[in-house]
């Protein structure tokens, strides 16, 4: 996630939104963004019912929280890009701004 926020400005120069979204609940969430030292996008909570989101998109594990996974969304809708990775395991950030680009 610094990751992101690193490039913030890039996404945003995209028009694009960036979100976290997680199944723990809004005060994990804050705990967990406050131990990066703040992060500068919103950070949503698919907690109830626990996720209802991360199922939707493929995401969801069996044993009850959501894999790691990056979705682009385009301005219709559709998922224009996926990747469900290992949890330590991120996609370089060029990956995505090469979608944007194509979206553009």
């Amino acid at each position: 996630m610094p990751s992101y926020e690193a490039d913030l400005s890039r996404f945003e120069s995209y028009d694009t939104q960036v979100l976290g979204i997680s199944v723990d609940s809004v005060p994990c969430n804050k705990a967990w963004a406050k131990s990066l030292g703040g992060i500068n996008y919103d950070l949503l909570s698919d907690f109830e019912p626990k996720g209802e989101v991360a199922r939707s998109f493929g995401a969801y594990r069996p044993e009850g929280y959501a894999e790691r996974a990056l979705f682009v969304i385009d301005k219709e809708g559709k998922v224009a890009f996926k990747d469900i990775h290992n949890i330590g395991e991120q996609p370089d950030n060029e990956v995505i701004f090469d979608v944007l680009r194509k979206l553009g």
